[in-house]
């Protein structure tokens, strides 16, 4: 019902714009601000750094998005097991721009799920489910697909 009202109060504003004669584009700024971001997410991250230890950390060599910058660190709470990686994460993109999720792979089989939600900075209102595996280009390296939005209307 929300999102009924407000696809009506979006839709009645540009229809009142079209009749003034007032361009759609001088509104569509201010109406689109409210409107979450979101899509497709392909991190690649390297390892080499990381030896499983809590505080121990991952960089990000790309990414299709552009608050996960090349040079980003995801660092890890807690230790590695025997069996799996099962950490609270934060990740780091420069300074006042983090965000705080859960990872967890398997080492038998190399597959593994990220979540994100929340964050600061750049990251305000990001979240993110990933499945992570191990990437074909990168040594020590492991990729995140999966999907991304932001909604700061929160």
């Amino acid at each position: 019902m929300r999102s009924t009202r407000r696809f009506a109060s979006v839709a009645g504003t540009f229809a009142a714009a079209a009749i003034l004669g007032v361009s759609v584009l001088t509104l569509a700024p201010s109406a689109l601000a409210s409107t979450p971001r979101y899509g497709n997410l392909h991190v690649v991250k390297e390892c080499t750094a990381y030896a499983g230890g809590a505080g121990g950390y991952c960089t990000v060599t790309s990414s299709n998005i552009p608050a996960i910058k090349v040079g980003s660190r995801i660092v890890y709470g807690q230790a590695a097991g025997a069996a799996a990686l099962n950490s609270d994460i934060v990740l780091t993109s420069g300074a006042g721009n983090s965000a705080i999720g859960h990872c967890y792979l398997g080492f038998a089989d190399g597959l593994g799920l990220c979540t994100i939600s929340g964050g600061t900075g750049a990251f305000d209102g990001f979240e993110a489910s990933v499945t992570v595996t191990a990437s074909s280009t990168v040594t020590k390296g492991w990729d995140w697909d999966g999907t991304y939005s932001f909604d700061r209307t929160n």
